[in-house]
């Protein structure tokens, strides 16, 4: 596994495995993951609500690299009964920037919050 992405993933479980509210799990997720893992530029999540993609945290609100971004990841969160609820998204400027190392744990993250966060 990638270092900065398991630093990044810890702190973001310790919040999911406390409980915390859900607008400071998805705080510490975005914080994390660009302040830990030097290639990733912008993190977004999105939940669904009425059928819309709705941006409920971000990195940056006012610019998501979405343009100049050349790398990007999109992780489905479902939650315990394994409905898709919403998106987290991942964006890197740097080319070829992610392993799979980066994907099976940003993977768990994305579980990890549907799961702990929205269980029924």
């Amino acid at each position: 596994m990638s270092i900065p992405t398991d630093v990044a993933s810890l702190q973001i479980m310790a919040d999911v495995y406390k409980r915390k509210s859900l607008s400071d799990i998805f705080e510490k997720t975005v914080q994390s993951l660009v302040n830990e893992v030097p290639y990733i530029d912008w993190v977004g999540i999105y939940l669904l609500e009425n059928e819309d993609n709705t941006l409920v945290a971000a990195s940056d609100i006012e610019d998501d690299i979405s343009w100049e971004c050349n790398g990007e990841l999109k992780f489905p969160i479902t939650n315990s009964n394994n409905q898709q609820i919403g998106t987290m998204v991942v964006r890197s400027k740097q080319p070829i920037a992610f392993d799979v190392t980066d994907v099976t744990t940003l993977e768990t993250i994305a579980q990890a919050i549907g799961e702990r966060s929205f269980a029924n």
